[in-house]
């Protein structure tokens, strides 16, 4: 497959993938925890179709210590016991983040409360800001048609 724009190459879109990047320090730097930061980005990723995404937030979570086993089973989270009550209600702010065009009313009550029984307003905040982040950086590799597979952990910073 061969990408429909070189991001990096192109002014325009460097500069935004820069200021995106920028913009990720706030999470990056909050009290959310790195483990969940990764699942959600890899969750989101799935949902998207999203394979640069994907191969990147997989390796990463990998290489910072995340079992195969929990990552084989992001997709399937509901049915895992692998996942801690926490990172299953930032899951599921994730998936209704993340598909917010397939429900009229978007994220639920139910998911937002479940969520905000374990972070705080900061760490929410931070939850927020990565599902806007991730999605942003899918959309812009899945319209480009990114190709996957040879991304190495660390390679973007």
């Amino acid at each position: 497959m061969e990408p429909r724009l070189n991001l990096l190459g192109n002014s325009v879109t460097a500069k935004f993938a820069k200021y995106l990047v920028s913009a990720s320090k706030a999470v990056t730097d909050s009290a959310l925890p790195s483990a969940t930061q990764e699942l959600v980005k890899l969750r989101a990723s799935q949902i998207n179709g999203c394979g640069v995404c994907t191969d990147m937030h997989t390796k990463d979570a990998a290489h910072a210590g995340e079992t195969q086993l929990r990552l084989n089973l992001v997709a399937v989270w509901r049915e895992a016991a692998v996942f801690t009550e926490a990172e299953r209600a930032a899951l599921e702010l994730t998936e209704q983040g993340t598909r917010i065009a397939d429900a009229a009313t978007g994220v639920t009550d139910e998911a937002w409360a479940n969520a905000a029984k374990h972070y705080d307003d900061d760490q929410l905040a931070a939850l927020v800001a990565l599902i806007a982040e991730i999605n942003a950086w899918n959309r812009l590799n899945v319209i480009t048609r990114q190709p996957a597979g040879d991304y190495q952990p660390g390679q973007w910073g």
